[in-house]
């Protein structure tokens, strides 16, 4: 298993699986080119630059068996890769323009370059530059993985951006006054920040991030999962005690769902999580995104200042022009949901009229995981399932409708009514859906969309939850509102799970005035 690996010799020297890709590498790397990729994080980037940098500066040494192998007759190359995830920490401009410098000489020096006993006058990025024109013409393959690493990490810090900007576009522009020199120029990043208008010497810069030709660059297709890791697969269905559509199915609902494409015609699966869940299927189906580095601190910081750090934002349905995810814009006023769907946040669910896409999260791991902080950022950091009590998800499963009723009032009680007015039936129900999505472990849970249905359904081991949620305004009201959800409740059919499992079906009036459900009553088959 490749697991943790991002060095495209060694995975291959070790026997490692590798869903071969080259077929794709070879169509861009047979070009003189500069090319830009915007793929989420724990997509196997670095392993594709990784892949890059052996086949130019190796040949094909690293490559046998492989779909390139066949189709590769160029020579080899200096080949010079830049990590500027190493640029992310810095205090002011002084130190991340020593930084940038010092990454640049030692990256570039074993071709030749120096920065010793220049004359003060001659800025760094000049003699950068002049050093570059004495290459022989298509003689330097450039890799620069995570090329956005430095303004993502203060997204939320305009100033400090402008610095980074500047900075970097004068390597860009360095770059481009002697492109004479670069063979192949590629980079990666996670978000499309080459079409944000940020980087003038970078126009022109072919942007594959959304081309149909590569949307399979990265990333596992189900036909790829089911060729290269069957075995792996096979024992997953052994421990589990599932069969194969059955693991398939969970594996695409936790860990798949990408796309990058405007019709949304091909799907893909976030590597990372899958390999872990391969690694040990025993384990059952966890919620790597955090784990690995998922918790976007500076992207939320951002959303609130952009009015996104709303909780209800979570629930909000996502639909924009196809165009937005391309279109240049300035950092600080891009799209919310062009940001998140460049990050990985959101993805592309299907294709609308007039050019529009709708959006959503990808999987389970995402929803839960962005379900959590908007969780807390409701909750003002409280837990609501703090230890020595049961989970909301075990009283979801073996409790009755009173211990979860007010297991949901002590989350009401936390949460602040001048940040976050509860003043509808829609807040209430985002609130609750936050609850249990943010407190359980991957619950199977659906809002119910269809007309005049307005609640929260929850399976939870035996148990099939149908929870309707009616808002009183005012107190005289909550009675009644309660017989109403009552005879809406039980002329509605229920389907496959209702046999299945035990159907439980529970109405529960929120009161505006007190912020808590008033009255809650547990309707059975019979009506009574």
């Amino acid at each position: 298993m490749p697991l943790c690996t991002s060095d495209f010799p060694a995975l291959r020297r070790n026997g490692m699986i590798y869903a071969d890709k080259t077929d794709l590498i070879h169509a861009l790397a047979a070009g003189r080119s500069w090319i830009y990729l915007a793929r989420p994080r724990c997509f196997g980037k670095s392993l594709l630059v990784s892949a890059f940098q052996s086949l130019f500066s190796e040949g094909l040494e690293h490559f046998s068996g492989l779909a390139i192998e066949k189709l590769w007759t160029d020579r080899q190359y200096n080949v010079v890769r830049l990590d500027f995830s190493r640029l992310r920490l810095f205090e002011n401009s002084v130190q991340f323009d020593r930084n940038f410098q010092s990454v640049l000489i030692s990256a570039f020096a074993p071709l030749g370059f120096e920065f010793r006993n220049v004359p003060e006058r001659i800025a760094f990025f000049e003699h950068f530059r002049s050093w570059l024109m004495m290459l022989p013409p298509d003689s330097l393959v450039l890799l620069i993985d995570g090329c956005d690493a430095p303004l993502a990490a203060h997204l939320d810090d305009g100033r400090v951006l402008e610095v980074v900007r500047r900075h970097l576009n004068d390597f860009y522009a360095a770059l481009r006054s002697a492109e004479h020199c670069l063979r192949f120029f590629f980079m990666t990043g996670v978000a499309s920040f080459m079409n944000a208008g940020i980087f003038p010497a970078l126009s022109g810069i072919t942007d594959i991030t959304r081309d149909p030709k590569y949307s399979s660059l990265l990333g596992l297709t189900e036909e790829e999962l089911a060729f290269y890791f069957d075995d792996h697969l096979t024992r997953a269905e052994k421990e589990l005690r599932i069969n194969r559509d059955e693991l398939l199915q969970r594996l695409r609902t936790c860990y798949g769902g990408y796309s990058f494409e405007s019709e949304a015609r091909r799907r893909v699966f976030c590597p990372r999580p899958v390999l872990n869940f391969l690694n040990a299927p025993e384990e059952g189906f966890l919620n790597y995104w955090f784990e690995s580095g998922g918790k976007p601190k500076v992207l939320l910081n951002f959303l609130k200042k952009h009015n996104a750090g709303d909780p209800f934002f979570f629930n909000k349905t996502h639909q924009i022009r196809f165009s937005e995810l391309t279109s240049a814009r300035d950092l600080q006023t891009i799209g919310i949901e062009a940001l998140l769907t460049q990050t990985g946040y959101l993805t592309i669910r299907s294709h609308l009229s007039d050019g529009r896409i709708k959006l959503g999260w990808p999987n389970k791991e995402v929803e839960l995981s962005m379900a959590a902080l908007y969780s807390d950022e409701l909750l003002g950091g409280e837990i609501l399932d703090p230890p020595g009590i049961p989970m909301l998800s075990e009283l979801i499963e073996f409790g009755t409708l009173d211990d979860i009723a007010r297991r949901f009032n002590d989350g009401f009680q936390f949460v602040d009514s001048r940040k976050f007015p509860i003043a509808t039936e829609a807040a209430c129900r985002a609130s609750i859906e936050l609850f249990l999505k943010g407190a359980a472990q991957m619950p199977d849970v659906e809002s119910r969309t269809a007309p005049g249905q307005n609640g929260i359904e929850v399976r939870a081991g035996h148990r099939y939850w149908i929870f309707e949620f009616k808002f009183a305004a005012e107190p005289q009201e909550i009675q009644k509102l309660l017989e109403r959800g009552k005879e809406e409740m039980l002329s509605r059919p229920y389907g496959e799970d209702s046999v299945k499992r035990e159907l439980r079906r529970a109405v529960l009036v929120f009161n505006a005035e007190t912020r808590r459900f008033e009255k809650w009553l547990e309707v059975d088959a019979g009506g009574d």
